[in-house]
């Protein structure tokens, strides 16, 4: 009877996660020049309540999209404060996948992102008001009517005007029907303006 060889565990299994499985070890695997090293060492950081800031410090320089979506996913079920200010950064980032996925992020996490929604709502960039905007669509908090309300009062940029009455149209009630009729006024010669306001009027009841 011939003897049987022993199995071969395959290289990639044995390394991917032969870094010290402590915290330590795990933000030092964060920078490991193997990607699925990166991703097991992001997953596993899930489990440590100190390791928001290092995850936020490797998705500033991250450049494999696997490995960005699981420290995004990290970052979502730590939902600390270092977390949800390293998610609001992403808002400012050029990469479009990025800045969407950190959205959609935020918008696990009504509670966490809640006190930063006033300051998102006030910055300089409208880029960053919009993307405000787009993640209160799935906030589920009770100030979202009256955060969009106070955009179509206060905003003077017509992109983040249009963006909040759109959704005001989904989920606002017949508070919002001075400020819609306002808006209509100070944009009286933005046809889209006109536009999404009356129909968010008719949606709410408030014309």
């Amino acid at each position: 009877m011939g003897l049987k060889k022993p199995q071969q565990t395959s290289a990639s299994s044995s390394d991917e996660r032969r870094q010290s499985r402590d915290l330590p070890g795990l933000l030092a695997a964060l920078g490991d020049p193997d990607p699925m090293a990166r991703r097991w060492a992001a997953r596993d950081l899930a489990e440590h309540a100190d390791a928001s800031g290092g995850l936020v410090e490797r998705l500033r320089v991250e450049t494999e999209p696997s490995v960005t979506q699981v420290i995004l996913t990290s970052l979502t079920r730590l939902g600390d404060e270092i977390a949800v200010a390293g998610l609001t950064d992403c808002l400012r980032s050029e990469d479009a996948m990025l800045r969407n996925a950190a959205i959609e992020a935020m918008k696990q996490l009504p509670d966490e992102v809640a006190p930063l929604m006033g300051q998102l709502l006030e910055d300089p960039d409208p880029d960053v008001r919009i993307f405000a905007v787009d993640v209160l669509e799935s906030l589920r908090h009770p100030r979202v009517e009256d955060w969009l309300i106070r955009v179509i009062t206060e905003d003077a940029h017509v992109n983040v005007c249009a963006t909040a009455v759109d959704l005001l149209g989904e989920v606002g009630s017949e508070r919002a029907t001075l400020a819609l009729k306002d808006l209509k006024s100070r944009f009286a010669d933005e046809p889209y303006i006109q536009f999404a306001a009356d129909l968010a009027l008719k949606r709410i009841g408030g014309d």
